[in-house]
């Protein structure tokens, strides 16, 4: 078998570039959302319309998992360069920037995965968010070009239960990922990483209850300046915007997989003036809920 690598790119927020060089996108050169479960291309597909380079840009609120079966590259991983080489992962946490210059002619397939679906798959308790959130070069295996290409091929299918299939498969993916990431680290962590994985268990708990930062601070024994350094650490962004960021995330998923009216969604998010949801979310994703929504639907027809 040839060999390949796979490069991991966990991005499920929506970042502030710290330059105007370092642009925001979803899939690189575009700003729309995923109108499906995943998204999957070939790297050529994309690379060879940027002369095989893609400049250091971030991606909005989505996962990506690269695989190389044949060529290699070089990666840029916040302003650290890695090269590229057979049977290995690369692992670009959330908002962190990154880059890739390919080899001409370089073989593979990108995946894509809305941040939504990984919620649904990412338990706190089970801590993948706290490896994932970990920037690292580690080595792939053979079942995880094997999980690869299962979804390529179920997202090319069309069968009935695609959706639910294809959920399935992603998670599986996600959690081979961490499981390398943790095998080659030895799963040692430090005492930060594991107050970041505490707040991230805390988070899924209590997003609904609008917590702030300091309720979150006092529940780890610590100072809201001291969870703003850690979550810096982490992801490169404040507590309060991971805080705002998990909500928003919330609406999306329940604009996307519900009927219910937006103000049903505002108010169980917690929110006492839906109006607020409304210019909460539109701050935060650039369109309104309404929006949003209608977006979506016009994508499906």
């Amino acid at each position: 078998m040839e060999g390949f690598a796979f490069v991991l790119y966990y991005s499920n927020m929506r970042s502030t570039a710290p330059a105007p060089a370092i642009r925001v996108y979803n899939l690189f050169g575009e700003s729309g959302d995923l109108p499906d479960v995943v998204h999957c291309e070939t790297i050529a597909s994309r690379s060879v319309l940027h002369d095989w380079t893609l400049a250091v840009h971030r991606h909005a609120r989505l996962h990506q998992v690269l695989l190389i079966e044949r060529g290699g590259g070089e990666a840029t991983l916040d302003g650290r360069v890695v090269p590229l080489k057979p049977m290995q992962i690369v692992n670009v946490p959330v908002g962190h920037v990154h880059g890739f210059r390919f080899e001409p002619d370089t073989q593979g397939w990108v995946l894509t995965i809305a941040a939504e679906i990984l919620d649904e798959a990412l338990l706190a308790a089970e801590g993948l968010r706290g490896v994932l959130s970990q920037s690292g070069v580690v080595r792939g295996t053979p079942q995880l070009r094997a999980t690869m290409k299962q979804i390529f091929a179920e997202h090319a299918a069309r069968d009935y239960g695609r959706a639910h299939v294809l959920r399935a498969l992603s998670a599986a993916m996600i959690g081979l990922v961490a499981r390398a990431l943790t095998g080659e680290s030895g799963g040692n962590g430090t005492a930060e990483s594991g107050l970041f994985r505490r707040f991230e268990a805390l988070l899924e708990q209590h997003h609904l209850e609008r917590w702030s930062v300091a309720n979150y601070a006092g529940a780890l024994s610590i100072t809201p300046t001291h969870l703003n350094r850690i979550t810096r650490a982490a992801t490169g962004d404040t507590a309060s915007h991971l805080i705002l960021n998990r909500l928003i995330r919330e609406a999306r998923r329940n604009l996307v997989y519900t009927n219910l009216p937006v103000s049903t969604i505002a108010y169980a998010l917690g929110f006492e003036d839906p109006a607020y949801f409304s210019r909460v979310y539109a701050a935060a994703t650039g369109l309104s809920p309404r929006a949003f929504r209608a977006q979506l639907h016009g994508s499906e027809g």
